[in-house]
C-alpha cells in the first residue's frame, strides 16, 4: 500500500485544537510532511512553546495516522512552535504579547509571579522579556540579583539611543530600579512617571520577544491607563491572596481592564499563598487565609482561574538571594509555575486565534 500526502492530511483533520475548534490543518499547524514507505514524519507547529497540551496533541496525531491511514506506519513527529500575536499589535511589532501581571493591592505576590513566570515561560523556549514597572518599589532587580546593576546603551544609525536591556537567566530585563538609587524614594508626579515607563516600551533595544511581561504597580493608577492605552495588550494575569481584603481590591483592578477605553483581556487569575504544607505532614494543607477566594472571583467574572501558589519560606528565600524558585527544576514550585506559564501561553493563543478568525 502507498501511503499519500492527501491520505495522511485527511487523517489529520480528525485532530482538532481544543483551544481553537478546529483542526489541526485547518489551522496550518502540519508543516514539512515527509514519506518513505511506512515511515511518515511531520512537524507539528503549536502556538506557543508552553502549551500544556502538546503531548496530548502529539499522541492524538499518532493514533490518528495509524487508525486512518495505516497500523503499522512508523509516525515521528518533531514539535516546533510559532508563537502568534494578536491581529491589531502595529505598535512595537517585535514584540509579540504583552502581558500585564496585576494586582488590586501590594503584598500579594504579584512580582514573584511575574518573575516565575517569565522564567517559566523561558525555560519553555519562549523569548521573554520583562518589565519592572513598579516605580515606587521596584522588586526585579533584587529578585534578580541585580541591585547594583545599570544597563548600557547603543546609538542606532538614525542616531537615536536606545537602552540595552540586562539579560539573566535567559530573559531581558528592564527595571527603573536599574536608574534610581535602591535607597532613595521617587518623589515623581504621574506624567513624569508615566514618560519614564514609555520609554522602556519605546527605547530600548528588546529584539524579537514572543512574550513581554510587564510587573505593574498596585492598585489602579497612572501607569495603569498610560501603558493600557499607549500599547497593544495580549492580555492581564489577575494575581491574589484569598483574604476578603485582596479579593475586595483585586475586583476594582480587574473591572479596570474591562472599562470602555481599555478593554483588556483577562487572562486569568491566579492565588497566592493559598495555603501551607508544613514539611512534616506533605498531605496536609492548611487554608490560613481563607480558601478558593481566587477561584470563586474567576468564576464570578468568567474568566480562567490558572492555579494555587501555596505558602513556601523558600519562595521568598530564592527571590531574596535573586534566583526565584522556578530556576530550580527539583522544587515542586517549579512545576507549579511551568503549569501556570503553560496556561497562560495558551490563554493568549486562544484570544488570539479567536482574534484572527472573528
Amino acid at each position: 500500500m502507498i501511503i499519500s500526502n492527501e491520505q495522511v492530511l485527511a487523517a489529520l483533520r480528525n485532530v482538532e485544537d481544543p483551544d481553537l475548534k478546529r483542526d489541526l490543518v485547518t489551522l496550518n499547524m502540519i508543516k514539512d510532511l515527509k514519506i518513505e514507505d511506512k515511515n511518515i514524519s511531520f512537524t507539528l507547529e503549536l502556538t506557543t512553546p508552553a502549551c500544556p497540551m502538546k503531548d496530548m496533541l502529539k499522541n492524538a496525531c499518532t493514533n490518528a495516522v495509524k487508525h486512518f491511514v495505516d497500523a503499522e506506519a512508523n509516525v515521528l513527529i518533531n514539535i516546533t512552535s510559532r508563537v502568534t500575536k494578536p491581529v491589531d499589535s502595529s505598535q512595537l511589532d517585535n514584540i509579540k504579547n504583552i502581558i500585564l501581571v496585576s494586582s488590586g493591592k501590594g503584598g500579594v505576590g504579584k512580582s514573584t509571579v511575574a518573575s516565575n513566570l517569565a522564567i517559566a515561560l523561558a525555560a519553555d523556549g519562549a523569548k521573554v522579556g520583562l518589565i519592572d514597572a513598579d516605580i515606587y518599589g521596584p522588586s526585579v532587580p533584587t529578585m534578580f540579583g541585580l541591585i547594583d546593576a545599570k544597563p548600557n546603551a547603543r546609538e542606532t544609525a538614525a542616531g537615536k539611543t536606545l537602552i540595552l536591556p540586562i539579560e539573566k537567566y535567559g530573559i531581558k530585563l528592564l527595571s527603573l530600579g536599574f536608574f534610581a538609587d535602591p535607597n532613595q524614594p521617587v518623589p515623581w508626579r504621574g506624567p513624569m512617571a508615566s514618560n519614564a515607563i514609555k520609554q522602556l516600551f519605546n527605547d530600548a533595544d528588546w529584539g524579537e520577544l514572543d512574550y513581554l511581561i510587564v510587573d505593574l504597580p498596585p492598585g489602579t493608577g497612572d501607569i495603569h491607563i498610560t501603558i493600557t492605552q499607549s500599547f497593544p495588550i495580549a492580555g492581564a494575569v489577575i494575581v491574589t491572596t484569598p483574604q476578603q481584603v485582596a479579593l475586595a481590591d483585586t475586583r476594582k483592578g480587574l473591572q479596570m481592564f474591562r472599562m470602555p477605553g481599555i478593554n483588556i483581556p483577562i487572562l486569568g487569575v491566579i492565588e497566592n499563598m493559598a495555603y501551607f504544607t508544613p514539611a512534616e505532614l506533605p498531605d496536609n494543607r492548611y487554608y490560613i487565609f481563607g480558601r478558593n477566594g481566587g477561584r470563586a472571583l474567576a468564576s464570578g467574572f468568567e474568566v480562567p482561574f490558572l492555579g494555587e501558589i501555596p505558602i513556601v519560606q523558600s519562595i521568598t528565600e530564592a527571590g531574596d538571594k535573586g534566583a526565584p524558585i522556578a530556576l530550580n527544576l527539583e522544587s515542586p514550585l517549579a512545576a507549579v509555575f511551568s503549569e501556570i506559564a503553560g496556561r497562560v501561553a495558551q490563554q493568549v493563543s486562544i484570544n488570539n486565534g479567536v482574534t484572527a478568525n472573528s
